[in-house]
């Protein structure tokens, strides 16, 4: 055996080392590799240029009146769509009204309740009809202006209402 106070290699030590060489060795061929190709695709290059355009080109342009498109670009112009017919009373309340005013739910008055009915149809159309078309906030509950259907016009809402009080006089 050895003199004792002689020191003894240890083979992780070494291993150790030579991990640190072979990633350090790595790292700096990477990093020539990496200078070479960003040297090849400079940034000036048309073949770049052109590849960076078509990444990040919109996949959308915006007509403006008065102002040209460039001539490659296809213009669609979309048809508008026929302007639906216009509902019925009927067709009206048994789209928009019938959820509260058929049961009688929230305060409505249910259709076809004449006792319920009789005060409010002696107010007279006009206030029927400004209730229904801006809503109401009564005793009893709340209806929404147009009962919640804004997209409806007001020739429907007045008709379903014209509607509503046939049914309950």
């Amino acid at each position: 055996m050895g003199d004792p106070n002689q020191r003894s290699v240890h083979w992780s030590t070494v291993i150790t080392v030579a991990a640190i060489g072979i990633a350090a060795g790595l790292f700096t061929l990477l990093g020539v590799v990496g200078e070479l190709n960003r040297n090849s695709a400079s940034r000036n290059d048309p073949e770049y240029q052109a590849a960076v355009l078509e990444n990040i080109r919109p996949f959308g342009r915006v007509a403006v009146t008065g102002q040209s498109l460039e001539e490659d670009v296809a213009v669609k112009v979309a048809t508008a769509e026929p302007a639906a017919e216009v509902m019925s009373g009927p067709q009206v309340y048994n789209i928009a009204c019938i959820a509260c005013h058929g049961p009688g739910i929230g305060g409505a008055p249910a259709t076809g309740d004449v006792a319920a009915w009789q005060p409010r149809i002696a107010q007279g159309s006009i206030l029927l009809n400004e209730h229904a078309l801006q809503g109401l906030q009564g005793d009893t509950g709340y209806m929404p202006p147009k009962g919640g259907r804004v997209d409806l016009s007001d020739e429907e809402i007045i008709a379903a209402v014209e509607y509503i009080v046939r049914q309950s006089q």
